[in-house]
């Protein structure tokens, strides 16, 4: 899709050690992106200069703590686009795909979720073990927030400007002890607020690959608890605030999660591949 918006797109992009990958997302960014934020986390292998060899144009931003989740916050303070972009470095996510995100705020949307179990979405990445851990969460946070999302722990997505207040995340910088929200429980986060804010959210369908070279520095166990942790957190601190949902999302998906359903039977060969690799 081909979008002819004239708004400015700004990418985000956290990087660490991967310098195999970055190039490739690089290249493959469509016209319409304005401007790239690459956000890296001390990487020790070329990232930045892999970077720079594709785009000079990059902002590159240094973080002052760790985390994708913090990464993503000084990523998005750094950005001057009227959209913003949020991508991964490894490969999983098509940049192609972004003209379809633009497309969905262009119509009207303030927040672009991407969702790999939308039809046209799908994943060669996630295991059994992973989806089912998902869509646990994702019923989880719809019954809490009344949202409507199908894929709450995917990081693609797209939002206007001024949805960075909505998140109200941690400092990006500075040299304080670790924030909550500075880890992978960053998606889930900002799905939540921007949901409880009452945004207007469009889901838009994505295909996930797998990461073209090395290995996440995502954890399943580890991961999935502090997902859990952060969708009671927010429950909380909506109810503190007298918001504990704001409009309805408007997801196109309302039978996105009674099909996921179906695909979830796990064997015990499952949960031995995850915690092999946790």
């Amino acid at each position: 899709m081909t979008s002819t918006s004239a708004a400015t797109v700004s990418v985000v992009i956290p990087t660490k050690n991967e310098a195999r990958n970055v190039g490739w997302v690089l290249e493959r960014l469509p016209e319409q992106v304005t401007e790239v934020v690459l956000v890296d986390a001390n990487s020790v292998d070329g990232t930045v200069e892999a970077a720079l060899a594709v785009r000079p144009d990059c902002v590159v931003v240094r973080q002052t703590r760790k985390g994708k989740g913090n990464a993503l916050a000084a990523g998005f303070e750094a950005a001057t686009g009227d959209y913003i972009v949020m991508i991964d470095a490894d490969g999983s996510m098509d940049p192609a795909e972004i003209a379809d995100f633009t497309a969905a705020l262009d119509a009207g949307a303030d927040y672009a979720k991407g969702s790999r179990f939308a039809p046209g979405g799908g994943s060669d990445d996630i295991t059994r073990l992973r989806r089912a851990g998902n869509w646990g969460l994702n019923a989880l946070t719809n019954a809490l927030f009344r949202s409507r999302y199908s894929d709450l722990c995917y990081g693609y997505n797209a939002f206007r400007r001024d949805c960075v207040a909505a998140f109200a995340l941690p400092t990006a910088h500075g040299t304080t002890a670790a924030q909550w929200g500075d880890g992978f429980e960053i998606e889930t986060m900002i799905n939540v607020r921007v949901a409880v804010a009452g945004k207007k959210i469009t889901e838009v369908a994505s295909f996930e690959a797998e990461r073209r070279y090395g290995v996440s520095n995502l954890n399943t166990f580890r991961d999935g608890f502090r997902v859990l942790g952060t969708i009671f957190d927010e429950r909380r601190r909506a109810t503190r605030s007298g918001r504990t949902s704001g409009s309805a999302a408007s997801s196109a998906l309302p039978a996105a999660i009674p099909a996921q359903r179906a695909e979830l039977d796990l064997t015990a060969a499952d949960l031995s591949g995850e915690l092999t690799h946790a």
